[in-house]
């Protein structure tokens, strides 16, 4: 069946109740894409909390650690731009569940590595098809929720990832203490198979392509009733020439290459941090979750307020700055108390505000990265999420070298000022100037 033959079928066969109430497909999309965001992170955070096991078992130091988890990074980073290219012009249907896939996979070749260089090689595998999952995550959403609910959007898909690494290290943890670190990777695989296969079965490119939405649900997704086009129509060129010479998305790039450098520092290194700075047991260093369970709540809120500021003051660039300049200064602030407070208590509060003032920013850019590219949103936001996955590759080789060379203080007061740079970068940034128009 057609695009335009199901749609003419759709409104002739639903009664006219059903046409006047939306139907809720869209939020059913949103929730397979807070349960991916979930997933990935759950496994990031798995590798954090693994890491003081993974090292033992390896004979490795901190910064041979570094590089091996920094291999995924790498290879992440380096296919951000052409898997965001492959979702903008086949869709989201097909480009994220071939990358769920190839995220289980090798999610569970982790856990049957021998050695630091056949973790890394594994770990940068992984990262190659795990490149496309958040730009096609973000893609999918452009046509399935209200331009008004993008910041929303982008924040509750993405505190799905700060929830699965907030639950990670007391999950990890526990199950490691059962069954040792490797199980916990072959787990985390078998669910990612499921999901990949269901959402390749539930979520279409287009919503007039969905059984289960109606002409009111199309209405609310800001849709005038016509039928999907062909996907011949939809294969345009990318204007690759207005993205990379776009002083937006460069400052947006840089600002998030900076979050992503203190995000690893809190992945990969806090629960090691806490063990050997504030001498944690292995259990109550699962407390490295508690700052993510702060992001989780600081991902929601961001993209609240910055819809809300967005049509209260009926200006985007008002409304999405207001929030990232607050929470990226909030987050360089707060992390100087975290390193050098003497109580370990305050410390880790201290580390959860900082960690949640630096969430609060990831919907804005997220929502600021779709502002820009339109129906390229896939594209930019690859070339965006490309610098900030080399921020995390060059954190996590980083703060192995500072640790160990300088101490456990200055990779967190190097984090610090990376986010006060940010907080005045992100001032330049104008989401009104789109890279299609």
């Amino acid at each position: 069946m057609s695009p335009s033959t199901q749609y003419e079928w759709q409104k002739r066969s639903m009664p006219e109740a059903a046409r006047t109430r939306p139907t809720s497909a869209r939020y059913r999309v949103l929730g397979l894409t807070f349960l991916m965001a979930f997933m990935m992170y759950m496994e990031r955070g798995a590798i954090g909390a693994a890491t003081p096991g993974i090292m033992r078992d390896f004979h490795v130091d901190k910064i041979t650690m570094g590089w091996s988890i920094s291999a995924f990074n790498w290879s992440y980073a380096m296919f951000q731009v052409p898997m965001g290219w492959l979702a903008d012009r086949f869709g989201a249907r097909i480009t994220l569940a071939c990358a769920m896939f190839w995220w289980a996979v090798f999610t569970a070749g982790t856990g049957l590595t021998t050695s630091a260089s056949s973790l890394a090689l594994t770990r940068f595998l992984f990262g190659m098809g795990e490149a496309g999952a958040f730009p096609s995550g973000s893609r999918a959403l452009v046509r399935w929720l209200p331009s008004d609910r993008r910041a929303f959007g982008q924040g509750f898909q993405h505190s799905g990832a700060r929830l699965g690494a907030a639950v990670a290290p007391l999950f990890v943890m526990s199950l490691i203490a059962i069954s040792g670190w490797r199980m916990v990777f072959v787990i985390f695989g078998a669910t990612g198979v499921v999901w990949s296969i269901v959402w390749f079965a539930y979520y279409r490119n287009y919503p007039q392509e969905h059984r289960g939405v109606n002409a009111a649900e199309l209405a609310l997704l800001d849709y005038n009733g016509g039928p999907a086009p062909h996907l011949g129509n939809i294969r345009r060129s990318v204007p690759w020439r207005r993205i990379l010479t776009s002083s937006d998305v460069w400052c947006l790039s840089t600002v998030y290459f900076c979050y992503g450098w203190v995000l690893w520092l809190y992945l990969a290194w806090l629960p090691t941090y806490l063990r050997e700075a504030r001498h944690f047991s292995a259990l109550g260093a699962g407390l490295a979750g508690l700052p993510l369970l702060g992001a989780t709540v600081a991902n929601v809120l961001g993209g609240v307020f910055s819809d809300h500021l967005t049509t209260k003051w009926k200006n985007v660039r008002r409304g999405r700055l207001s929030v990232a300049i607050v929470g990226y200064a909030v987050g360089g602030l707060a992390l100087l108390p975290g390193v050098v407070a003497s109580d370990p208590a305050w410390a880790i509060v201290a580390l959860t505000v900082a960690l949640a003032g630096l969430e609060l920013t990831v919907p804005v850019c997220w929502a600021m990265s779709i502002d820009l590219g339109g129906e390229y949103s896939g594209s930019v936001c690859s070339v965006m999420n490309t610098c900030g996955n080399l921020g995390g590759a060059l954190s996590a080789v980083m703060v192995g070298y500072l640790a160990t060379k300088l101490g456990w203080t200055s990779p967190f007061l190097f984090g610090s000022g990376l986010c006060l740079f940010s907080a005045l970068l992100a001032s330049r940034i104008d989401p009104r100037r789109a890279v299609s128009q």
